[in-house]
């Protein structure tokens, strides 16, 4: 008997049924079929009967669907128990945002999995790190991005980012209910740093369309931008997470500002050849968990 056999086992008994079991493992029907005839075979007994279109559990099969529980529980904690004793350094790049509003609760959760894991976060521009991932310096890297397609380097998009073109709650574009590209014409514009991704998509959309805009503020921190564009002196640019606390307190309100000309991704970066070891594996996990858990809360 085997692990897979074991698995098949138990899906049989949670779907009761053949067909969802074999579509939930990823196999073919009779590869199931076949995994329980073994069992049956192995043990000498009637593990499942059917009941109309339903598949249950004999009494022999209740008990040994017990005791296939406690083997994999030892299983899946052994690999958690082997897994920790990983040590080094983990090194990523990634940009303010991401390190200020969406990594946080990200690299808690790791720490608790892998204590004996120093984990060193560096804030980069989204280039920098791209060029940090290709030479090895960075384990890998977390960027708010186009979708980056590159020979040396693995993407994982793991969401599509929202942005919002915010102001404070008397700016004269407030009263409208939809904001054109012509609306934003003659209005002032508090920039983040200009090698900002989204900064240099929204002002190619600008350009895209002739409208005139002035930019007499523009800063790497995004504290500055928020507290600018509340004192009205131009409105901003940010991805949602950043300024979501601002938005519920009424400090700064969203404009109704929608294109498709900028569609970002917020990506997992790694060198292709890199070896993914079970800390930056379970780094992966919980990063996609995070982004998957995000969109949950934001719809």
């Amino acid at each position: 008997m085997d692990l897979t056999t074991l698995k098949s086992f138990m899906e049989v008994a949670r779907c009761q049924s053949f067909t969802k079991a074999a579509e939930n493992l990823g196999y073919v029907q009779s590869s199931v079929t076949t995994h329980i005839q073994k069992l049956e075979q192995e043990y000498g007994v009637i593990l499942f009967e059917r009941y109309g279109r339903a598949m249950r559990l004999t009494s022999e099969g209740e008990h040994l669907h017990h005791i296939f529980a406690q083997i994999l529980t030892l299983y899946e904690d052994s690999k958690i128990l082997i897994s920790r004793q990983v040590n080094g350094n983990l090194n990523i790049g990634s940009i303010e945002s991401m390190i200020a509003y969406f990594l946080p609760p990200v690299f808690k959760q790791f720490r608790q999995a892998f204590p004996q894991v120093s984990l060193h976060v560096q804030a980069l521009h989204e280039q920098e790190i791209l060029q940090m991932v290709r030479s090895g310096e960075i384990d890998t890297g977390i960027i708010l991005d186009r979708m980056v397609t590159d020979d040396d380097i693995e993407t994982i998009p793991i969401r599509e980012e929202s942005l919002v073109l915010f102001a404070e709650p008397g700016h004269p574009l407030c009263r409208q209910s939809r904001i054109t590209m012509s609306d934003l014409n003659g209005h002032s514009y508090v920039a983040t740093e200009q090698t900002c991704t989204y900064r240099n998509a929204f002002e190619r959309l600008l350009a895209s369309n002739e409208v005139c805009y002035q930019i007499q503020h523009e800063f790497e921190s995004l504290e500055a931008i928020k507290q600018f564009v509340g004192y009205g002196l131009g409105v901003g640019l940010l991805p949602r997470i950043a300024i979501e606390r601002e938005l519920a307190d009424g400090r700064l309100v969203a404009l109704p500002f929608e294109n498709p000309g900028i569609v970002l991704y917020t990506q997992i970066v790694l060198h292709r050849k890199k070896w993914r070891n079970p800390a930056i594996r379970h780094m992966i996990e919980l990063l996609k968990e995070a982004a998957c858990a995000d969109e949950i809360v934001a719809l």
